[in-house]
């Protein structure tokens, strides 16, 4: 990576949900599909028609890019919202609301860029996920700031040094759709066994 290439906002999701599944996916060019990849592409596929349209009070706009010279991130949004003044992202997801931070960064990383694009602070977003057909409200905090800030730092440094993160084994690993490439119990089982003299 050089000064001047852009980090992926999808890159940052994969990142906090993974480093190592992150390294092989944008470092390694690795991705096979399962399921939940394919129920979540299919929903993109959806949704990224792009579309301009007034409903009541609320502008929509579909599948516009997203940049920040700032960060150097770039990607697609899945929605961008205005009403009453207010600027917000809206990420879809196919599942229900999961146990981890990563959508919550992927929504704060569209925000950031589109505070730079607009010039107005961008204070909450939401997730859509399709399986309850619920939002959930993201507040675009300090906290959040500085943890995708943090992690645009770490995703910067894999993607310049290239360095493969350590595959560690957690309950997440068990809709991966790259398990079988990363076989993260492997090292430990591996460690387990002794050369006999």
């Amino acid at each position: 990576m050089n000064q001047t290439e852009y980090i992926s906002i999808a890159a940052l999701n994969q990142y906090a949900y993974c480093p190592h599944r992150c390294w092989r996916m944008f470092c390694a060019g690795e991705f096979t599909d399962n399921q939940y990849t394919i129920e979540g592409t299919t929903l993109h596929d959806r949704v990224h028609t792009t579309s301009d349209i007034q409903r009541g009070e609320t502008w929509q706009v579909r599948a516009i890019w997203l940049k920040s010279e700032q960060y150097k991130l770039i990607g697609k949004s899945d929605l961008i919202e205005a009403e009453s003044g207010q600027v917000y992202p809206v990420e879809y997801k196919r599942g229900r609301k999961g146990e981890w931070d990563n959508d919550e960064l992927q929504v704060c990383a569209q925000a950031l860029c589109l505070e730079e694009m607009t010039g107005e602070p961008v204070t909450t977003g939401y997730i859509y996920y399709a399986h309850s057909h619920q939002r959930q409200l993201v507040e675009i905090n300090q906290e959040l700031r500085n943890s995708a800030i943090a992690t645009i730092e770490s995703v910067t440094n894999l993607l310049e040094t290239g360095a493969m993160p350590k595959p560690v084994y957690s309950k997440r690993c068990q809709g991966c759709s790259l398990y079988s490439q990363c076989l993260p119990k492997a090292t430990d089982k591996v460690k387990s066994y002794q050369e006999v003299n």
